[in-house]
């Protein structure tokens, strides 16, 4: 028999399953967005918004449900637009058949998001119109111009970002500073565009930086503010320790500026990274007034440094906590009270680990009138000789600072893991193309490894101690401007020059005191 075909008509449609012969109304929204906050943006998104309402509501057979909104707003992600992703979520309820934009760009920049939401409203029977480029989503060509025309809206996103960045880098590079002023303490905008000194701001800034050198956590700092009433940089009533330390490490405050601290990893996600080398930056030496003085702001970055090496155990609770070690063991010295609750309450301090399990260490107590008075004697000796003490320290310092042999021995081994990773490649370019035995193939790959490993960790171990020599060269210097700057002998406790000059005093048992100062200089005296 000859086989015969029959066709069944198309009665629905494909997308929205409704009856194909019927002429049911389509409940229609229209999205309109700008993305900045300008005037003339803002009469644009004006004439979007009254467009579509008057467009949509010319069509009989249409019912307007609203025009959906997004101001200022990128359209590289969907991710903070309030208006489009509302639109989506009505759409998927079922609210809206047919949604209205002025193009592809208005809609998304970023082209995985226009597909992935164009293809879920159209699982929902939800079809969108894109006037600009003509082009409906339920028909056959759609998806295929769609996705060029966001593509070619992503790559104008990534031009835009990348003349935007290149300008920024140009500032940069010219030395001109920018940041976000009003979140910024301590400084305004003056008129030439550079920082102006805000005097009354200042005041708290110097005031964080005398507390801490004063021996002060971060910490103690936030809760003596809190308690002053004194608000944040960014007008909040509660300070946090991190505020603390950024405004300590800010080089802002000795007139000097980094930039480019931070870098945007990605355009479409607009990921912010600290830079870490990544990009190029730029250090500008006084740009402005400097409302810390360059030598008092490096003190500080000492302080934090040996803050940070101490860890666990510093204590902000007085200028002598973390700074007295026990001779025995090695322990920091504790702040005790001995008769706390009758008239002979007295504050002394004493080994952490005096009584601790174990053998007991044999190191004294001692008051803080003891401490103080052995400090006055100690400083004295050492002022007394001041200048051979300065020349040691300058013998030390650019002993430190010579490192020729060492950058040697750096570029060496550098040059060493470069052949290292070019042999590596061959090898493994030879493998692919020329074939040799595989155990062959690992032995080689194995030593190449071992070879690597080992000259990289030569390499890190020079790197570190070379860090190391710039940061101890740092101490000795700062140290040698201090001892300068000292006066002459006291006859009375200074916290200043204790803070300033003293990084470690070790008690003894005996009875002795060595006071170890930053310019690695120490001198002993013994409690009478």
């Amino acid at each position: 028999m000859a086989k015969t075909v029959t066709k069944i008509p198309q009665t629905r449609n494909l997308f929205t399953t409704a009856p194909i012969a019927t002429t049911a109304r389509r409940k229609v929204a229209g999205y309109a967005r700008v993305s900045t906050d300008s005037d003339e943006q803002f009469t644009s998104y004006e004439a979007q918004v009254d467009y579509y309402t008057r467009f949509i509501r010319s069509h009989a057979d249409w019912d307007f449900v609203k025009v959906y909104t997004d101001e200022g707003i990128s359209a590289v992600t969907t991710r903070h637009r309030d208006g489009f992703n509302e639109m989506v979520a009505d759409a998927l309820a079922g609210k809206i058949d047919l949604i209205i934009t002025k193009s592809v760009s208005r809609f998304a920049r970023n082209t995985v998001d226009s597909l992935t939401t164009i293809r879920k409203l159209k699982e929902h029977g939800c079809e969108c119109f894109f006037e600009k480029e003509n082009i409906y989503t339920f028909d056959g060509k759609g998806e295929l111009l769609i996705t060029i025309m966001s593509s070619l809206a992503q790559e104008e996103s990534r031009s835009i970002s990348e003349n935007v960045t290149w300008g920024h880098r140009k500032r940069m590079a010219d030395g001109k500073v920018t940041l976000a002023y009003s979140t910024f303490l301590g400084y305004d905008k003056g008129e030439d565009g550079n920082l102006v000194v805000n005097e009354k701001e200042a005041r708290i800034v110097r005031l964080i930086y005398r507390k801490f050198m004063e021996g002060m956590a971060p910490i103690g700092i936030c809760r003596m503010l809190d308690e002053m009433g004194i608000l944040t940089p960014s007008g909040k009533t509660h300070w946090r320790e991190s505020t603390i330390l950024s405004i300590l490490s800010n080089e802002k405050y000795k007139g000097d500026a980094l930039l480019q601290k931070t870098f945007t990893v990605d355009f479409l996600t607009k990921k912010h990274k600290r830079n870490e080398g990544e990009v190029q930056q730029f250090y500008v030496s006084g740009n402005h007034e400097a409302i810390i003085p360059p030598e008092e702001f490096e003190q500080v970055q000492a302080e934090l440094a040996r803050r940070k090496r101490v860890g666990r155990a510093f204590s902000g609770n007085s200028v002598f906590a973390s700074r007295l070690v026990c001779g025995d063991c090695g322990s920091y010295y504790g702040q005790k009270v001995w008769h706390s609750n009758d008239p002979y309450r007295k504050v002394i301090w004493r080994c952490n680990r005096k009584y601790g399990k174990g053998e007991r260490c044999s190191t004294s107590t001692l008051s803080e009138d003891a401490i103080k008075a052995l400090f006055v004697e100690a400083y004295n000796l050492l002022l007394g000789d001041r200048d051979s003490i300065i020349e040691d320290c300058e013998t030390l310092a650019n002993m430190l600072e010579d490192t020729m042999t060492l950058d040697t021995k750096i570029a060496a081994t550098q040059e060493e893991i470069n052949i290292v990773v070019k042999l590596n490649k061959a090898l493994i370019r030879e493998h692919a193309v020329v074939g040799m035995p595989q155990e062959k193939f690992d032995q080689k790959a194995a030593a190449y490894d071992e070879r690597f490993r080992k000259a990289e960790a030569r390499l890190n171990r020079m790197k570190t101690e070379k860090e190391d020599r710039a940061r101890r060269s740092t101490i000795v210097r700062q140290f040698i401007e201090a001892l300068r700057g000292q006066a002459g002998p006291i006859d009375v406790w200074n916290e200043q020059a204790w803070c300033l000059l003293v990084t470690q005093a070790k008690v003894y048992a005996e009875g002795s005191v060595e006071f170890i100062f930053r310019g690695e200089n120490s001198i002993t005296v013994r409690a009478k």
